[in-house]
Order: C-alpha cells, then structure tokens, then sequence
C-alpha cells in the first residue's frame, strides 16, 4: 500500500483566530475538506483535527491520490509535535509532507511553491522542522505581504484580513487548494511554472 500524502495547514485553533492572517494555511485544509465533502474531526493518536481523502481527480477520472489533510490542534508555535505523530501514524515518507502556511515575505495574493529552505522567522515552520529533523518538506506559501507603516509583523499576522480583502482572501484560499492539488498530481516544477508565472 502507497503511502498517502500529508497536507497541513497552519493556523491557531480556536474561534478568536479563525480569521487571522496567520490562518490562511489552516483556511486552504478546510476547503480541501469541504471540497472532499469530508469533515475533518480530532484524530486519535496525533493533536490535531485530520480526514482521509482522496486529493482530486486523476487520469481517467478515478480518484486522486491518497491523503490525509489536517489542521494541528495545537497553537502555531508546536506545529511540529501534530505533524511528526501524523507522519509516523501514517508512515509518510518527508518528500510527501505538505505544509500550506502564509508568507510575509509574498505579495498579498500571490502563492508560491518550494521544498526546504529556511522558515522566515515563521514559528510553525521552525517546529516543524525541529519535529522532523529535517527542513526538506513541501510547501505552499501563501502570500498575505508585509504590514503597513511600522505596525509589528508579530501583531499584523494575528489580526484579522480587513473585510474589503474578503473576495481576494477567498481567491487566495482556492488558489492555495488548487495548489495543494497541482502539486500532488503533476509534481513540484509543474506546480511552480504555473504558479510563479503569474
């Protein structure tokens, strides 16, 4: 049996962040979840909330490719322990651990696709990697740009997208979930061409 694919999204739990900037990523899961038409619920043996499913369509028109997608239950700064007992729990190999986050350091919108690197200063990310030992996982950023004026990055990605930016967030949020699926079926270059060509 192929090991599935694991996708995580990042964000705080709790109803005072769900809009948070910082959520973006957790946002791209529960539409993926909503796309599957399956709830994601508290899962068993790893702090997180996590569904089985199967990511698109493929050749043919058969189901897509095996995945677990989950949201950690934890807050963003111990990203790492969820994703780690994911990880074992379903036996996924580090080249197939996605994980969907927001980027300061990406214009407002846009969604870029890489695998390792450095985290940015990003707290999740920095678990992550501590959790894994190893920085060489995939990642879908997404772009919601520096904060204005002086304002604190610190504060900026726990506020709250402005209302204005409601259909533009909602733009970024499919395109992350179309990302997700672009990645996983056609493999990161592919993914990258045609996300970094906008």
């Amino acid at each position: 049996m192929d090991a599935p694919w694991l996708v995580i999204g990042l964000g705080n739990p709790g109803p005072r962040y769900a809009g948070n900037r910082h959520n973006v990523g957790a946002m791209v899961v529960a539409e993926l979840a909503r796309q599957a038409s399956t709830p994601l619920r508290a899962h068993k043996k790893a702090q997180a909330w996590a569904a089985e499913v199967r990511l698109g369509t493929g050749p043919g028109g058969f189901p897509g490719p095996r995945a677990v997608i989950a949201q950690p239950s934890t807050y963003m700064n111990v990203s790492g322990g969820p994703v780690a007992g994911l990880a074992k729990y379903y036996s996924v190999p580090l080249e197939q651990i996605v994980v969907v986050h927001d980027e300061l350091d990406i214009d407002f919108g846009s969604v870029r696709l890489k695998r390792g690197g450095g985290e940015g200063g990003h707290n999740g990310l920095r678990s992550i990697s501590q959790s894994l030992g190893s920085r060489d996982y995939l990642r879908v950023r997404l772009g919601i740009g520096r904060p204005p004026g002086r304002q604190d990055p610190a504060d900026y990605v726990l506020s709250d997208f402005p209302a204005r930016d409601k259909v533009d967030v909602e733009l970024l949020v499919s395109d992350g979930a179309d990302a997700v699926l672009d990645l996983v079926h056609q493999g990161l270059e592919a993914a990258q061409q045609r996300y970094h060509s906008r």
